[in-house]
């Protein structure tokens, strides 16, 4: 039984309730990450004793897929567009703004399937997207397209943990490490990453994520309109 099948038990004395218990969980881990999300922490949050918070969520794991679904409550359009790329393109965008507003959701991403309210109506726009076209087919590009944007998003969000945890924004740390990067490059023996780090067009975070969509969103038309082998 999953914690969406099992009932809230009856109302306390004192008021208590799953949302409220996530609420504060989100805010302990927007402001700490999900090592500052505990039963007991929580608990000390709303003012409660922590076993009274074992009869509303079992474990800890719990409590995250019920973090992750309401996160999944802001990725969810207000409609969905009707042409299958915008549709793609926006769920995409949405799921990014989501894991920078809360970036403990990128230790979250991929994996199985949430399987909460929130989370099933973001997979169901998903595929229904590409509505019409065989089902093994929406799933193959679905999935190359969500496992873009995790990607993305990983990669954007270590970028953003290391630059707090050394206190070096990406242009301090490039100048940093500009003279031992220089000196490996003079040997010769890496022409590619010269000619990337000397020729290259270093754009944003924002720019890289859409123009890497944008590819992966190509590849995904050009397999859609190829004739069948």
């Amino acid at each position: 039984m999953t914690v969406w099948d099992r009932p809230e038990p009856s109302t306390q004395p004192v008021p208590l309730d799953r949302e409220g218990i996530v609420a504060a969980a989100i805010a302990l881990a927007d402001e700490g990450g999900l090592e500052a999300v505990s039963l007991r922490k929580v608990a000390a949050r709303l003012d409660a004793g922590p076993m009274r918070l074992y009869r509303y969520i079992s474990t800890k794991e719990e409590l995250f897929d019920l973090m992750v679904d309401e996160v999944h409550a802001e990725i969810l359009p207000a409609a969905q567009p009707g042409d299958w790329r915008e549709a793609l393109r926006t769920l995409a965008h949405r799921t990014r703004q989501a894991a920078l507003r809360h970036e403990w959701m990128a230790d979250l991403l991929g994996g199985r399937p949430t399987l909460g309210p929130n989370g099933l109506a973001v997979t169901e726009a998903w595929l229904a997207a590409l509505d019409g076209l065989d089902i093994d087919t929406v799933m193959r590009a679905v999935e190359t397209v969500s496992s873009y944007v995790t990607g993305a998003i990983r990669r954007e969000i270590a970028n953003l943990r290391a630059e707090r945890a050394t206190g070096l924004s990406k242009r301090d740390w490039q100048r940093a490490s500009g003279p031992h990067v220089t000196r490996m490059l003079a040997t010769g023996r890496f022409p590619a990453l010269a000619k990337a780090v000397y020729d290259g067009t270093d754009v944003d975070a924002e720019t890289s994520f859409a123009t890497g969509l944008d590819w992966v969103l190509d590849a995904v038309a050009a397999k859609l309109t190829r004739p069948p082998a």
